[in-house]
């Protein structure tokens, strides 16, 4: 029902940068929440950030200040911006979307996870 699209991971450099971007698509009727979850080898996923559709965030303490989450409602995408990375912030990261589908006849709730997208900060 719902199809979700990440890009922008990638190598970076200690103290670099990245974009993630994450697009849904598909029977969507709204979207409540999306958000960005990573995984590194060995570890659970984590909460890395979310944000509601009257863009309040919320962060991972650790990461407050260095990632910044916004989406554009228009486009149903999320971003993350990622600064000043550091090598422990190699992991997939995981985009998610939890809302409503159309459906006859009240919509339906969905909760959507991509695929990963690897990011790898090193020198």
């Amino acid at each position: 029902q719902v199809h979700l699209v990440e890009s922008g991971g990638g190598l970076a450099r200690p103290g670099g940068s990245l974009r993630l971007s994450c697009v849904a698509s598909g029977n969507i009727f709204t979207i409540v929440a999306m958000g960005w979850y990573r995984q590194a080898p060995g570890n659970q996923r984590e909460l890395v950030a979310t944000v509601n559709s009257g863009h309040a965030t919320n962060y991972a303490d650790s990461l407050r200040g260095r990632f910044t989450i916004s989406r554009d409602n228009a486009k149903n995408t999320v971003y993350l911006e990622m600064n000043n990375l550091k090598s422990e912030d190699t992991a997939v990261y995981y985009c998610n979307v939890r809302g409503y589908y159309r459906s006859d006849p009240v919509p339906k709730v969905f909760d959507a996870w991509g695929q990963g997208t690897q990011v790898t900060v090193s020198s």
